[in-house]
């Protein structure tokens, strides 16, 4: 059977409305913090609290397609199967029908409207333990339907059982996994070795307590089955990148790099690449929560895809721009009807790829320079020692100081490092890194023997984030204002900055906006932090921001922040603007003659 993408979404849809269920559509990637991760992982994730008891507001009987987003199994993707971004199709029974309703259902879909070999599906259902009976009643049913006595496989808790660990309280029951063949016309096929899992039926019957489980009075339940798998096997591939939902992406990375798919090797491991990290890049920015490239949380995991799509465009030679064209048809063709949210952001999508693919590329090649000098530095040291010491073993791992240099000065993540060292056939020294990672922190909020230099209060994490946050409100108010504004003085605590400039007259809403907006801009641009000591005079010729006079020794301390800012200061300051959050102006006031104050915090 040949189908498209959107013949699959449209079937699952249709055949579970015919059955009394309402299509709630898909929400958003990010969890809702509910159930302790990040991003929802699976099709039910959204619907806990209602698998939970709470009554939804569509009914009993429900049914979606739903974005999930998984980076456990990042370093797999360039493979045939893997992918950070995935779908799965999914409905669900709240309290209302049981297990005769569903295995009837998802046997009549996966033979009647997806045409499955009945006689070459496999079941797997809960084979039973001290605490609840064997699923006869599941294996009884299918075998009814058809399903060959001899294809259904009595599997442990650890196979078909579901519950939340950790919990009491709760829905939980054993589950009937789906299994069918990966080479339906190959010749006697044996289980498991020989099939694959497409989908699963989960039914909570029991409430999980402390001493054991109780029967449910409503029981759920729970159906997830994987769009992106399924499409493959009804089209007969083994490639999951080679289905509709990738082949004009494909063709077009061909058409720009001039390199052929089928050359297979690393050039189709970096379409893979690409063509998954963009799809993720394009979901995650197009998002209702819209996430947005940083260094904390969601933000960081898409920067670390971002990155990681740019570093292949580069392998395969051919500019970024190729992110913007295939992220378009991602917008425009594969997924226009489905997220329509997608084709409302497009701009605003196409507009954040290119600006975080040009801050990227800034510190790209400088930082791929400093690695090579780390992988020269060994391969120097292995040379010498192996010429005193024949038998040395040469070192393959890089220091953890010079990995995190690479993190702090280049904006590489350490996922980078440890992936361009592994293509070397080298490691990374994680544990140094964190340790660095860690004196860097405790550096920042070191306080010097009673003295709260540059108006800090502390030097805790909060405080160091906004004392670098006046370098950029000082460069912002010259650009918006004029180039004679000069800081005159800041306070800093934990909760705000205040910080005052010589200006004659109040600044207009409009001129705090600007202000305001300037900033944020390079907040988003995650400009690198860069201090260097020089002498005085060399800070005069490269025209630092500073007081010169008697305050200052013959060499000063300077921190960059990209091309915005440059002041001479004591420090400390973050690594990168990514971190700072959202600048915010509470308040912009006069603080004597010819002076204003401003007040403002920074926002999660």
């Amino acid at each position: 059977m040949k189908i498209t993408g959107k013949e699959l979404r449209q079937k699952w849809l249709d055949f579970y409305k015919s059955k009394g269920h309402v299509d709630i559509g898909a929400v958003s990637l990010v969890g809702d913090g509910s159930t302790g991760v990040m991003f929802n992982v699976a099709g039910m994730q959204p619907l806990m609290p209602y698998l939970l008891g709470a009554p939804h507001p569509a009914g009993k009987r429900l049914c979606n397609v739903q974005g999930c987003m998984r980076t456990v199994d990042i370093d797999s993707v360039g493979d045939a199967s893997h992918f950070t971004f995935f779908e799965m199709m999914g409905n669900w029974s709240l309290g209302d029908y049981f297990k005769k309703e569903k295995t009837a259902w998802t046997f009549e879909i996966l033979t009647k409207v997806f045409g499955l070999d009945k006689d070459k599906l496999c079941a797997t259902v809960f084979e039973g333990n001290e605490s609840a009976p064997r699923d006869e009643e599941t294996a009884g049913l299918l075998i009814g339907l058809g399903i060959l006595p001899e294809h259904i496989y009595y599997l442990p808790k650890e196979d078909n059982w579901w519950e939340l660990e950790g919990t009491e309280g709760t829905p939980c029951g054993p589950d009937n996994e789906w299994f069918y063949p990966l080479d339906p016309d190959g010749k006697d096929p044996v289980f498991p070795d020989d099939y694959v899992e497409i989908g699963n039926d989960v039914y909570m019957q029991y409430k999980k307590l402390g001493t054991g489980y109780v029967p449910l009075e409503n029981k759920n339940v729970d159906t997830g089955f994987g769009f992106d798998r399924m499409l493959l096997f009804l089209n007969g591939l083994h490639d999951a990148y080679q289905t509709d939902l990738f082949t004009a992406v494909i063709a077009e990375i061909e058409r720009e790099t001039g390199k052929k798919y089928d050359d297979g090797g690393e050039v189709r491991r970096a379409m893979r690449i690409i063509a998954d990290h963009t799809r993720t890049t394009v979901m995650l920015i197009g998002d209702p929560t819209g996430v947005l490239p940083s260094n904390t949380g969601a933000g960081y995991i898409l920067r670390r895809i971002m990155r990681r799509a740019i570093r292949y465009c580069r392998q395969l030679d051919v500019s970024t721009e190729l992110l913007l064209h295939v992220a378009k048809i991602y917008i425009e063709q594969v997924y226009d009807e489905a997220y329509p949210l997608l084709r409302q952001k497009e701009d605003f999508i196409l507009d954040e790829i290119k600006k975080e693919a040009e801050r990227f590329e800034t510190t790209l090649v400088t930082g791929m320079k400093e690695f090579e000098k780390c992988v020269a530095g060994l391969e120097r040291k292995n040379e010498f020692m192996k010429k005193s010491d024949p038998g040395h073993v040469p070192e393959t791992v890089i220091g953890g100081k010079a990995a995190f240099r690479l993190y702090d000065t280049y904006g590489f993540p350490l996922e980078l490092t440890e992936e361009l060292a592994a293509e070397r056939g080298l490691t990374v020294d994680k544990g140094g890194f964190e340790e660095a990672f860690k004196e860097h922190q405790e550096k920042s909020r070191v306080i010097q023997k009673g003295e709260a230099k540059g108006g800090l209060e502390s030097h805790s994490e909060m405080a160091v984030k906004y004392h670098t946050a006046t370098h950029l409100l000082n460069a912002a108010l010259k650009t918006v204002l004029s180039p004679d504004c000069n800081q005159k003085g800041s306070n800093i605590t934990d909760e705000r900055m205040r910080f005052d400039f010589n200006f004659d007259r109040a600044m207009t809403p409009e001129e705090i906006r600007a202000v305001e907006d300037l900033v944020n801009e390079k907040i988003r641009e995650d400009l690198p932090v860069i201090y260097k000591e020089m002498s005085l005079e060399e800070a005069r010729k490269e025209h630092f921001v500073g007081v010169f006079d008697s305050k200052y020794g013959e060499v000063v301390k300077t921190y960059s922040i990209g091309e915005f800012s440059k002041e001479m200061c004591g420090g400390p300051h973050v690594g990168h603007t990514g971190v700072l959050g959202h600048f915010k102006i509470q308040k912009e006031q006069s603080s004597s003659a010819g002076v204003r104050r401003i007040k403002a915090v920074l926002e999660p």
